[in-house]
């Protein structure tokens, strides 16, 4: 059985809000500075002053062990990646994942970027489709997470929306989790189809929905490093992320800057304030 706290209570959800935001707006910043020539290190850098002017702390650097706001994976790693020195180059398939610590709550976001290269246009445009593909799985499954009466209806629809296009591989030892005081809570937020229901869908749930999801096997392996987890094959992988708040009225996605507005449009979806 799950503790109550999984719920957040209305006066807890709106003190979520902002944490959100936070991230929402590091991630958009490290987004505009993602370009050929960049390097990881100034994106985290830039991510980290958003946050703290916002009166936050980055909370990747609350994780034991690691010391950077943002977690960078390019190409053939799929997350965890530490910002380095090593400039973007053209074509490269990036991942960028960040959150958020405000007020004791949390936020945790992630989306990929591929860099134009003229030169490679067939390399660009399959990774173009595969964080495409990445992309429309999450809203998908945020779309499924406002009708659901229980959680792991989520992931049924992710797969079935990744199925629907294509051969990839979606992992299966990395999943999304609910957040609030830490930003790593129970429940565990399946991206594929399971043999269990899982919690219900109810107001004051919030999670972390993130599917990850790569152009080959679904095998991968940590890193010297300790962290970085990449693709056993060295096929690209793409990971997008939004922490969703369940309220009374409907969903809100805390850290998209319109609530999830456009990305839910596509099924019939409209997220609603929270109050």
């Amino acid at each position: 059985m799950f503790k109550r706290s999984v719920y957040k209570s209305p006066v807890e959800l709106r003190a979520m809000r902002a944490a959100g935001a936070a991230t929402a707006a590091a991630l958009a910043e490290a987004r505009r500075l993602l370009q050929p020539g960049a390097t990881p290190l100034e994106l985290d850098a830039a991510a980290e002053r958003v946050i703290r002017d916002l009166g936050g702390r980055p909370n990747f650097q609350l994780v034991p062990g690691y010391r950077h706001t943002l977690c960078v994976s390019v190409d053939d790693d799929v997350v965890h990646g530490i910002p380095g020195e090593r400039p973007f180059r053209p074509g490269d398939i990036v991942s960028v994942d960040g959150g958020a610590e405000l007020d004791g709550w949390n936020g945790d976001s992630a989306f990929t970027v591929v860099l134009a290269d003229p030169s490679r246009p067939q390399v660009v445009a399959a990774r173009e489709q595969l964080s495409s593909v990445t992309e429309r799985a999450l809203w998908r499954g945020i779309a499924a997470l406002a009708g659901a009466t229980h959680l792991n209806e989520v992931g049924a629809a992710i797969e079935d929306s990744v199925r629907e296009d294509g051969e990839y591989g979606i992992l299966t030892d990395y999943v999304g989790h609910g957040i609030g005081r830490s930003m790593h809570e129970e429940p565990p937020v399946f991206n594929y189809r399971v043999d269990r229901r899982g919690i219900p869908v109810k107001p004051g749930l919030v999670v972390a929905i993130e599917p990850m999801i790569v152009a080959g096997a679904v095998e991968t392996f940590v890193r010297d490093d300790e962290w970085t987890v990449t693709t056993a094959d060295g096929a690209d992988a793409a990971h997008w992320e939004h922490s969703v708040a369940v309220h009374g009225d409907g969903i809100w996605v805390l850290t998209a800057e319109d609530g999830g507005a456009a990305g839910l449009e596509p099924y019939g979806v409209r997220p609603v304030p929270i109050p």
